[in-house]
């Protein structure tokens, strides 16, 4: 059975606002994430269908605390909630949070390749 662990998975993303590893798990990709900083990093997602985030996701909070928006409605999810994000959010993440997050592994690459180009672009998230 496939796992990961976030002391023994490489660092692949190291921003001032996110330093992310991130371990494929058969089709899966599982997402260690810390936020130093708050960040909303709607702009990063401009780009993809309605601009928002279409990729679903599972996570956990272990410390700090996901807004998750959608066009109708947000939902908060702070330490020790488990969580599900469909398709059509925007995250806001506070200063400290720190997640584990399971996502389609396809469906994330096509996610990461147009934020890269935004990142590329603007240079980071604020």
């Amino acid at each position: 059975m496939p796992s990961a662990n976030k002391m023994t998975t490489p660092l692949a993303v190291d921003l001032p606002v996110l330093q992310g590893r991130y371990a494929d798990l058969d089709g899966f990709t599982v997402g260690f994430e810390s936020y130093p900083e708050d960040v909303d990093p709607a702009p990063l997602f401009r780009g993809l269908p309605d601009d928002r985030c279409q990729c679903p996701h599972w996570g956990l909070v272990q410390s700090g605390q996901i807004t998750f928006r959608w066009a109708d409605h947000e939902e908060t999810y702070g330490a020790g909630d488990a969580y599900y994000a469909g398709p059509g959010h925007l995250p806001l993440i506070a200063s400290g949070t720190s997640l584990v997050e399971f996502s389609p592994g396809e469906d994330l690459q096509r996610t990461m390749a147009v934020i890269e180009a935004n990142l590329a672009t603007t240079g980071g998230a604020r």
